[in-house]
């Protein structure tokens, strides 16, 4: 079943066009991840379909619904959660007030064990639970702002470049943590400079450049294309 479906999507900001007739889809439980440069788009992709700015033309449907024009927190009460790029955290709340802010779309999960379960899969986020998110490492502030996602249980997880100004080691770290949401059978839709990280977790891909699709395919077919080899993966 395609939980999302982005049909010649048009966006930017103010007179500036980013998108020019962005489609794609996303079937439940699949992970499906946009690469691509700089300025290609792959953020203003995301900001769109999570309500932060409104389309100029184009459908976005989740669940059969037609999100084109919903405000933001409408959006994610219907189930989408949206991780933006650097974690946006609350740097004076404390790690547990920053998770808390996280369900305020479903508030019944935290007495229904969200809050154990992103625990378990981050557990330095329970040992960090009283400092301030702003004492927190670049890492341990990338897993706060995943599990603050993951609180309201979504059906759709936006990810904006959840590797960026991270030490590798914690890199792999948190790539082994959404390997394990992939199992789990999670909906994310990933956006990511690290190509080889990003295509490796996909089971599809889509490449934007200039604000067009230019190419996509399962993530090892989108890996072995020599032009995504030359220019991505420096290979």
């Amino acid at each position: 079943m395609i939980a999302l479906q982005v049909r010649d999507l048009h966006a930017g900001y103010g007179k500036i066009p980013i998108l020019e007739r962005v489609s794609l889809q996303i079937t439940g439980g699949e992970v499906v991840a946009v690469v691509g440069p700089n300025g290609a788009g792959k953020s203003t992709l995301l900001k769109s379909i999570s309500g932060l700015i409104r389309p100029y033309s184009g459908e976005i449907l989740f669940d059969g619904r037609n999100l084109s024009g919903w405000a933001s927190h409408n959006i994610a009460r219907a189930g989408i959660s949206y991780v933006p790029e650097g974690g946006r955290l609350f740097p004076n709340m404390t790690v547990r007030e920053n998770l808390f802010m996280g369900a305020f779309a479903a508030p019944a999960n935290l007495k229904s064990g969200a809050l154990e379960d992103v625990y378990t899969l981050f557990p330095i986020l329970e040992k960090r639970g009283r400092q301030l998110a702003r004492t927190l490492s670049g890492g341990e502030k990338q897993m706060l702002a995943i599990s603050r996602g993951l609180i309201s249980r979504p059906k759709l997880l936006l990810l904006d470049e959840p590797s960026l100004g991270i030490a590798p080691k914690l890199v792999e770290e948190i790539y082994e943590r959404l390997h394990m949401l992939k199992d789990k059978g999670l909906t994310v839709l990933l956006v990511e400079q690290n190509t080889n990280f990003a295509l490796e977790l996909a089971d599809r891909a889509y490449v934007l450049e200039n604000g067009r699709v230019v190419l996509d395919g399962s993530g090892p077919e989108v890996a072995a294309n020599p032009g995504i080899r030359k220019h991505f993966l420096g290979l």
